[in-house]
Formats: C-alpha cells, structure tokens, sequence
C-alpha cells in the first residue's frame, strides 16, 4: 500500500489496481450511490477509476483510498483530484474535492477525519489555492463536511447528461483559501 497520509484511525493511498473491484463493490451499494448518480457499470467504474489514478501522474494530486488501520477495510475514496465535468471555467480545470464513504462507515467521523488529512496534506503539497467540489441536493451530511472543510455554495448546475438532456442537479462549491494579511 503507497500511503500519503497516516490519520489515529485511516491509512490513505493512492489507488492501486487491486482497488478497482473493492471501490466499485463500495460504490455500487445503492444507499452509498444514491447522491452518486445511475449505479455505475464496472466499465464505467474502470473509466473512472483510471481518470482517478492519472490525476496523480498528470498533476500529482489525486483521490486516496481510505483503509481502517486496525482491520484493513476499504471505507472510502476521499482527497483532491483533478477532473474536467463540462461544467464551465469557474469549474473545469481546477482542483475538485470529493468524499464518499461507505454505508456502513456514515455519521462514523471517518469523512472528517479522511478530508481534513486530505486538505491539510494538499495545502502544504500544492500550497493553499481554491478548490472546488459539487453535492448532489439532498445530500445534507456532505454539506455539512463541506461547511467544517470552508466549502461555500456558489452555484448550482446539472451534469451533462445522455442524449442532450440535463443530468442530476447539483450545487457547485469553493473553498477559498484566506490571504494574509
């Protein structure tokens, strides 16, 4: 496991193939991926999870893959990775935050505690710059993350979706690191 960070009760890794399987087993739960869209097809996932992996070749920064320390089991994909969603310049092209976690691990503080680590770790690698992120509506315990990590709302969008139509509405997000004085 390539460990990046070390928090009291996760190791985080950059992804490593023996991950794929695993991380689309979490994210196929259907309560994990009710904020997530349609249920991901392995395909899809592959898709995804390689555009995941080239975040870290390509602008080192990227998705990590949280593990208990005690029992080794994958409870999520947290961090900041680089992603282009179609979604305009005030978007597209910047670093974007991401969480989920699995069911089982919900209201556990284990978000927290993975993108806090995250954060902190890419301020001090890439030094503190603005970061985006997007929630699905509804999805109250991730603004509430998103609230406690300095994320504000900014706007609110639909994803690109099939056949021209608009996808799920979301809310776009910053974190606006302070100047100093």
């Amino acid at each position: 496991m390539d460990v990046v960070i070390e928090t009291e009760r996760l190791l985080l890794a950059k992804p490593k193939i023996q991950d794929l399987q695993p991380l689309f087993d979490l994210i196929s739960d259907p309560e994990t991926c009710r904020y997530l869209g349609p249920a991901p097809t392995l395909p899809d996932h592959h898709m995804r999870f390689l555009r995941g992996a080239g975040s870290w070749t390509l602008y080192g920064y990227g998705s990590l893959l949280a593990h208990l320390k005690d029992t080794g089991e994958l409870v999520g994909t947290f961090g900041v990775f680089h992603s282009w969603r179609g979604l305009g310049e005030d978007f597209d092209d910047q670093p974007e935050a991401g969480w989920i976690t699995k069911r089982q691990h919900v209201g556990t503080g284990i978000s927290g505690e993975a993108m806090r680590a995250a954060m902190t770790w890419f301020d001090e690698a890439h030094g503190p710059r603005r970061v985006v992120a997007m929630i699905s509506l509804g999805n109250e315990p991730s603004f509430g993350l998103a609230a406690a990590l300095g994320f504000e709302p900014y706007r609110e969008t639909n994803l690109p979706g099939k056949d021209g139509e608009p996808g799920d509405h979301m809310v776009l997000l910053e974190r606006i690191p302070a100047t100093p004085a």
